[in-house]
């Protein structure tokens, strides 16, 4: 158990950009996704943040439709 939080804790934030290229799919896709309520994301102030482990849950989970 100590190691998940371990790794939670260190785990990377990405930007939207990041997050864009690692889906493979246009940053006005992303942002369509945050407005429509789709994507797990953050605000840092007025960016946004991700974390990839739940962006790639939330496909595992197939939420993903356009």
């Amino acid at each position: 158990m100590s190691n998940e939080v371990e790794i939670n804790a260190t785990e990377k934030w990405v930007n939207l950009e990041d997050i864009a290229e690692h889906l493979s799919v246009s940053q006005d896709t992303v942002r369509t996704w945050i407005k429509e309520g789709k994507l797990p994301f953050y605000r840092a102030g007025k960016r946004y943040k991700f974390k990839i482990s739940e962006v790639d849950e939330w496909v595992r989970n197939g939420k993903i439709t356009e």
